[in-house]
């Protein structure tokens, strides 16, 4: 079923070719508009409070990403919330070094508070400080596991009605829809152990969150399925982070549902599992 539910969101996000807007940090906005053409959407890094509610009246989600975060984006980035929550559109929250300041942390809950549709899409650190608990990050890097989170993410799951997809060596989906219907969280197990060494993995994730939010899959899952086998299958051709990170781009444009199907290490884990105990 899940995988189905995947395989189901990439022909139709090539078929739609979503409009997505990134408010998103100076140091991955052409990451982030790159990964979003490969898959098949269509991107606009809009900062504009001037036209950001006409970007938002047609556009198909909002994705907001404080990477490199002051008092002008954050009233950027609140208006453009206020105006995607009016068009009944999903926002995808990047918490960018939540815990590694208070301006991050409080800025970041403000605009979970404020987003009427949200998924928050996050390292394990950035999860962790987000649902107010001590974290281990460091600057923008998580020194926490990816399953310690799982605790902090089914809190900001009933917090804020939100989707939560926490990145790390193994990535945790926490959606409303499959913890009701299986009482399951999944786990995916893709991605490679270079990733983390090219800046703007995590954005460009967040960044695809959104294009599949504006087909319609609001659970982050597809995204995260999609990227880290394109991660997967780079890195076997990849001779370090220079080369991975044009190689991503490349195995994006090409992946195919039966190749995508085949590489997915896809589990689904009981939300009673002593992994969330």
């Amino acid at each position: 079923m899940h995988t189905q539910l995947i395989l189901n969101a990439l022909r139709s996000l090539r078929e739609q070719k979503p409009l997505v807007v990134n408010i998103t940090n100076y140091v991955v906005m052409n990451n982030t508009a790159n990964a979003l053409l490969a898959v098949g959407a269509s991107p606009i890094m809009a900062h504009s409070r001037q036209e950001m509610a006409e970007m938002m009246s047609f556009a198909g989600a909002l994705v907001i990403n404080i990477g490199t975060l002051d008092s002008a984006w954050i009233e950027r980035m609140t208006f453009a919330i206020e105006q995607a929550n009016q068009h009944q559109k999903v926002v995808v929250l990047d918490p960018v070094g939540c815990g590694a300041s208070a301006l991050r942390t409080v800025t970041s809950r403000r605009f979970a508070e404020l987003a009427e549709r949200l998924i928050i899409r996050g390292n394990a650190s950035e999860i962790i400080a987000l649902a107010g608990e001590a974290s281990q990050g460091k600057g923008v890097d998580s020194q926490d596991s990816s399953n310690g989170a799982i605790k902090a993410a089914m809190m900001l799951m009933k917090t804020y009605g939100a989707s939560v997809v926490i990145s790390g060596e193994t990535d945790y989906i926490i959606h409303q829809t499959f913890i009701k219907q299986k009482k399951n969280i999944l786990a995916l197990d893709n991605g490679h152990s270079m990733m983390p060494q090219v800046t703007g993995m995590g954005c460009s994730l967040s960044a695809l969150t959104g294009a599949f939010a504006a087909i319609g899959e609001t659970s982050g899952l597809a995204a995260a399925a999609v990227f880290g086998v394109a991660g997967e299958i780079a890195a076997e051709q990849a001779k370090g982070p220079g080369s991975l990170q044009l190689a991503i781009l490349d195995v994006l444009y090409h992946l195919d549902e039966a190749t995508l199907a085949e590489r997915l290490a896809l589990t689904a884990i009981d939300t009673s599992d002593k992994i969330i105990g």
